[in-house]
C-alpha cells in the first residue's frame, strides 16, 4: 500500500486500501415480536419490494400486516435459529463467508473484507463508513444474489448510495453484477447435488429447484430474475446430465393476494406426490445462505405438503453456504470484480 507523504500537521488519513461488502437480504435480531416487527416493517416499507402505491398499502402494512406477522414469523424463525450464536443462519453464515473470505485475500494486504444487511445489522451504512475509516478509497459493492432482481439486487445498491450521498468523501464504488450463469457457480451447485446424492439411500426421481418467488407485475415491467433463474436451471440440468423433465424450476414465498411467478413450489411438489412420485430432492439455487426461506419453508413445510400428498422420500440439498465450492463462487466473482483494481 502506497504512503502519502503529508504536512508535519496533517492529522493522519488512512488510504491506499481496497474493500469488499457482501451484503446479504438481512435478518431480525430476535424472535419475539419487537424485534421482528422492526425487521419486517423496514423490509416491507421498501419500494422495490413492495410497488402498491403508499395510500393503499400503508394501512395494510401497519394495520393487518405488522400486528399479525411478526407473531407467525418469530415462531417460524425459533424452528431454525441459531441458539448457541442467538442469532439467525443467514448472519451465521454470511459472517463466515466474510471471514472465509477475508481469509483468503490476507496475503493481499490492501484488501478489507466486510459484510453487511439489507434489512436489520449490521446496516450498510455503518459498513461503508467503517471501511472508509480503514482507508478504503474503493469499494465492491456484492449483493448476494446469483440472479438478479429489482426487489434484492437492485435495493442493495440503492441503499448503498443512500449513505454514499452522506458522505463528504466518498470511496469510488463498483457494484457486482449477477452471477447466474457463472460456471463457476454452476459446477458448485452440480457439486451438491452429486455430493448430497452420495448420503441418501435413495436415488431422488426429481430434483426441483426452487427459486424465491417474484409477483408477476414485476416481471412483466422487465425485471430479468425469471430469466435468470431459467438459465440457471438450464445449465444445472446440462452440467447434471439430467433430462430437463427431471429438473423442474419452481418458484416459492409468494406473499398477498396477486398473482405471482408460477409453478408455486408447494403447489408442484403436492402433485408429484399426487401423480405418483415417491422420491422428491429439492434446492435452493437463487438463495447463497440457508435461511428461513429454505430451512422452515422448504425443508420443513415442503417436505410435510410431499409426505401429506403420498410422497415417501423427501429431501433437501443445502445452499452452498460457507463451504469450499461456495467460498470458490464467491472468489471467483469478487476476483473478477476486482479487475483493474487488484
Amino acid at each position: 500500500m502506497k504512503e502519502r507523504v503529508l504536512p508535519a500537521d496533517h492529522p493522519p488519513v488512512r488510504s491506499g486500501r481496497i474493500g469488499v461488502l457482501l451484503i446479504n437480504l438481512g435478518t431480525p435480531d430476535g424472535t419475539d415480536y419487537w424485534p421482528m416487527r422492526r425487521y419486517l416493517k423496514e423490509f416491507l416499507s421498501d419500494r422495490r419490494v413492495i410497488e402498491t402505491p403508499r395510500l393503499l398499502w400503508w394501512p395494510i402494512l401497519n394495520g393487518v400486516v405488522l400486528s399479525k406477522r411478526p407473531q407467525k414469523s418469530g415462531e417460524a424463525y425459533a424452528t431454525i435459529w441459531n441458539k448457541e450464536l442467538n442469532e439467525s443462519p443467514l448472519r451465521t453464515f454470511t459472517r463466515s463467508q466474510s471471514d472465509k473470505l477475508a481469509a483468503d485475500f490476507a496475503a493481499e494486504e490492501r484488501l478489507q473484507v466486510d459484510w453487511a444487511m439489507r434489512y436489520g445489522n449490521p446496516t450498510i451504512a455503518e459498513k461503508l463508513t467503517a471501511l472508509q475509516e480503514k482507508g478504503c478509497e474503493k469499494v465492491l459493492i456484492v449483493p448476494l444474489y446469483p440472479q438478479y432482481s429489482a426487489t434484492t439486487t437492485a435495493t442493495v445498491n440503492d441503499k448503498a448510495f443512500d449513505a454514499l450521498k452522506l458522505m463528504r468523501w466518498q470511496p469510488a464504488i463498483r457494484t457486482a453484477p449477477p452471477w447466474h450463469d457463472e460456471p463457476a457457480y454452476i459446477d458448485a451447485l452440480a457439486q451438491s447435488v452429486e455430493e448430497h446424492y452420495q448420503t441418501l439411500d435413495f436415488t431422488p426421481d426429481v430434483l426441483v429447484a426452487s427459486y424465491h418467488g417474484l409477483p408477476r407485475s414485476y416481471f412483466e415491467k422487465g425485471d430479468p430474475y425469471h430469466c435468470h433463474c431459467q438459465k440457471t436451471s438450464r445449465l444445472l440440468a446440462e452440467r447434471l446430465g439430467m433430462p430437463q423433465e427431471k429438473l423442474i424450476t419452481t418458484f416459492q414465498s409468494r406473499f398477498g393476494p396477486e398473482e405471482w411467478l408460477q409453478p408455486y413450489t408447494d403447489e408442484t411438489v403436492a402433485r408429484l406426490a399426487e401423480e405418483g412420485v415417491k422420491s422428491v430432492a429439492v434446492m435452493n439455487p437463487g438463495f447463497v445462505s440457508d435461511c428461513l426461506e429454505t430451512l422452515e419453508e422448504i425443508a420443513i413445510g415442503v417436505g410435510e405438503i410431499f409426505e401429506e400428498h403420498g410422497g415417501e422420500n423427501f429431501t433437501h440439498i443445502p445452499c452452498l453456504n460457507d463451504s469450499a465450492a461456495g467460498m470458490h463462487v464467491l472468489k471467483t466473482v469478487v476476483m473478477r470484480e476486482l479487475q483493474g483494481w487488484l
